[in-house]
């Protein structure tokens, strides 16, 4: 194994996956740190955690075990990942879990320091001068600023890193960035000499990433979204490949499920009813009182769905606007209402999969986290990109027996409007 990476949640982990296949690697993702070695041959594992919302505490703990089971197997450099928003909480876990990797890395050089940007172009993610922008506004601007979970209003990476570190964090901007690997390296000196440890990385374009990746060459530990990942195979003698993403011919009933709340994703769930294709969505409210009412949420959506799976795809979704999330947050609290709505969408995608689906749509990374967890799937191979940062995958499950299963994760940010149409006629 060339890298090994930790991956704050599932979407993100695929994201990741997606563009080291890209870049030529074959490419293994886990679901949970592994009890034992994959039965696989692989240039690079991501252990995919859904590390982002737990208290700190437990997220450097998984953090911790995944990083163990990556070093017993020979990885040669660390990889954590998260999300190109860098959503996280004013007290982690971007900055916690960082900061414990490095401390248990603190036995090999040049361990004492590392880099963080979460930049990913292809899919508008940049950062200048230590500011994330997603497309043309301010993170704080762009509907982040409303997650129900880490709400974003400072664009400010410094700032926002800083207040979650112990170490102190620096900046590497994109003047620096453009000029290549040795004057990179000269500025990763000068941040030691100056006391730095952590450092944001401006990148604006893929350029800068592919230029920034020489000089990461010998760090043990890089911290990023997944747009870092494109300039890192090389590192290792790796070349773009088409055999790096093959995976098996896709059969069965296909199915999407989205629990995401993002602005993408209500965009994608709206121009899959415009197309006329069926959709059901789910109510939260009617989840919380079903016991109250004889109303057994799971089983009208799958009765609803199974006449209509031969005929092609269907949509079972609880996404909503930013207002009606907080209303009903309001009236459930924010643990609740997320909780119901995840074990809802994961049992009702176990169901679909029982009832003959093969090829699976997830949308939002708590969503896909919950329903590849009820799917009992411990690891998949990354296939082709549907869109930046959202591959193809192929599992075998005990669910599906010997059949195997395509599904994708994907981010609740990322994919064109007609995603959910566009991806099922990609794998055929």
């Amino acid at each position: 194994m060339r890298l090994g990476c930790i991956a704050d949640d599932f979407t993100g982990a695929t994201d990741l996956a997606n563009n080291l296949v890209r870049s030529g690697m074959r490419v293994v993702q886990a679901m949970g740190t592994p009890a034992q070695p994959l039965d696989a041959d692989t240039d690079a594992v991501v252990i995919a955690l859904k590390s982002r919302t737990l208290p700190k505490e437990e997220a450097i703990a998984q953090s911790l075990a995944a990083l163990h089971w990556l070093q017993t197997q020979g990885a040669e450099q660390i990889y954590f990942k998260y999300c190109s928003t860098f959503d996280s909480t004013v007290h982690g876990n971007i900055g916690p879990v960082t900061e414990a990797l490095m401390d248990a890395l603190a036995d090999l050089p040049g361990s004492d320091f590392t880099i963080a940007t979460p930049a990913f172009p292809d899919n508008q993610r940049t950062v200048f001068k230590g500011h994330l922008f997603v497309g043309d506004v301010l993170l704080n601007e762009s509907g982040m600023q409303n997650h129900p979970l880490t709400p974003m209003t400072d664009a400010n990476l410094v700032r926002v890193l800083q207040a979650q570190c112990c170490r102190k964090v620096g900046l590497i901007d994109y003047k620096v960035v453009a000029q290549g690997e040795a004057v990179i390296r000269a500025r990763i000196e000068q941040l030691r000499a100056q006391g730095v440890n952590v450092a944001v990385v401006d990148a604006i374009s893929n350029d800068n990433l592919i230029r920034l990746g020489p000089a990461l060459k010998d760090m043990p530990l890089v911290t990023a979204g997944s747009g870092v990942a494109i300039g890192l195979p090389a590192n290792f003698g790796i070349v773009p490949s088409r055999a790096a993403s093959a995976l098996p011919a896709a059969t069965g009933l296909k199915a999407v499920v989205s629990g995401s709340c993002s602005l993408a994703t209500n965009r994608q769930v709206m121009a899959f009813i415009q197309a006329g294709l069926p959709a059901l969505g789910i109510d939260p409210l009617q989840i919380a009182t079903q016991e109250s009412t004889g109303v057994n949420v799971v089983a009208d959506a799958l009765a609803w769905a199974e006449p209509l799976l031969a005929k092609g795809p269907v949509l079972i979704y609880s996404s909503a606007d930013a207002t009606a999330v907080k209303s009903v947050q309001g009236m459930l609290g924010v643990e609740m209402a997320g909780a119901l709505v995840e074990r809802t969408l994961a049992a009702i995608a176990r169901g679909l999969v029982d009832l003959g689906v093969r090829q699976l749509v997830l949308a939002g990374g708590e969503t896909s986290g919950a329903c590849v967890q009820a799917l009992a799937i411990t690891q998949m191979r990354i296939g082709p990109q549907i869109d930046p940062g959202v591959p193809w995958c192929h599992a075998q499950t005990e669910v599906t027996s010997h059949e195997g299963l395509h599904l994708t994760l994907k981010s609740g940010n990322f994919g064109t409007d007609d995603f959910f149409c566009k991806a099922f006629t990609m794998l055929a």
